[in-house]
């Protein structure tokens, strides 16, 4: 039977954590209080969006990300405006916060955030001069180098508001699943690691289209945006956030055609409150975070929720006592019986990584 990753083994110390449910007694715990670590940059920057972990297996480079490491993307600039930040940080596994990329004022870059073992960092961006959605433009997906230097940029027509992405990698090869928050489809970007750059885009393909969409004056846009890949069953998990539901995409590896929405996975109104985030944990489930502005629990703020694939509800946990708090996440293995999560708290501008046992 798989275990369960979401029950914090110590809430009580966990500051800003509700109390959870009570749950089975195989139960896997977060052990621990989390470490937390401050993503706002010297440049002020806030609203920390992106989490990716830094693989095994990266490239090192002298004073560069090591395995380990977590990057963050900020979505607002120092005057909270959304749609205008332009830093990604970075967490060390050891040591301070330090900025991995700065790029050109008014980026709003996005949870679209992954880190590739072949040594390259994609990020997504959506921005918006004027802080609101009425100004969103498409943005575009930003491909990076070990140092952090942009080395290429693709926009239209299959990135329209890159809001979130998850990534398949192969030794040889690469499939990144886009979702787009300004018109509700999702794309599959083929790559192969070769070309001049090292990283040749070699194939679009829009696989899923018809998720809602819409502008929010709290939380910017509510739209798809986590995506899960499950290799073994060829199946991305959509978290589709207007919808307050995930879907998924059956033979999204090889698919030629879009669906629409793909099949009704998990549609929780007791739990689930506007998923976002999205990540496919080592026991199997499907953890989400959620916006708040959908389906309003004030009693359920900043809630992750754990899920089967058949969609049957686990287990949750607040990480912030404040409403709209969650966004991105990540999990790393990092043994035969270990592992972190790490996830975002808008709320104070952190990074909360628990230990994770298996």
């Amino acid at each position: 039977m798989a275990h369960n990753i979401l029950r914090p083994l110590a809430l009580a110390a966990l500051s800003t954590a509700l109390a959870a449910p009570a749950l089975a007694s195989n139960v896997l715990p977060l052990t621990g209080t989390p470490t937390s670590a401050s993503t706002v940059p010297r440049n002020g920057d806030v609203n920390p969006y992106g989490v990716a972990f830094v693989p095994k297996g990266f490239p090192t480079l002298k004073g560069g990300l090591v395995a380990g490491d977590v990057l963050v993307s900020n979505f607002n600039n120092k005057k909270n405006l959304q749609g205008t930040g332009t830093t990604i940080v970075r967490i060390p596994a050891s040591g301070k916060p330090s900025v991995f990329f700065a790029g050109l004022p008014t980026l709003g870059l996005t949870t679209a955030l992954e880190v590739l073992r072949a040594g390259f960092v994609m990020v997504g961006n959506l921005p918006a001069p004027s802080g609101s959605a009425k100004t969103a433009r498409p943005g575009s997906l930003i491909i990076l180098n070990p140092s952090g230097n942009i080395i290429q940029t693709l926009g239209l027509p299959m990135i329209n508001g890159p809001w979130d992405m998850t990534v398949f990698e192969t030794s040889d090869s690469l499939a990144a699943y886009i979702t787009n928050a300004l018109d509700g489809t999702v794309y599959r970007l083929d790559f192969s690691f070769e070309g001049p750059l090292g990283i040749e885009l070699e194939a679009v393909t829009k696989i899923a289209q018809g998720y809602t969409h819409k502008s929010d004056p709290v939380t910017f846009v509510d739209a798809p945006t986590g995506g899960a890949y499950a290799p073994g069953k060829d199946v991305l998990y959509v978290a589709a956030t207007a919808d307050n539901a995930v879907y998924a995409i059956d033979h999204a590896g090889d698919r030629t055609t879009p669906v629409n929405k793909g099949r009704l996975v998990y549609q929780d109104a007791t739990h689930l409150h506007g998923p976002l985030g999205l990540v496919l944990a080592p026991n199997g489930h499907l953890i989400t975070t959620n916006n708040d502005a959908i389906n309003s629990d004030p009693k359920q703020p900043s809630e992750l929720v754990e899920f089967t694939q058949a969609g049957k509800f686990v287990a949750q946990f607040s990480i912030d006592k404040e409403q709209g708090g969650s966004f991105g996440l990540d999990i790393q293995t990092t043994g035969p019986h270990a592992g972190k999560l790490a996830a975002v708290d808008d709320v104070d501008n952190t990074l909360k990584i628990w230990t994770i046992g298996f």
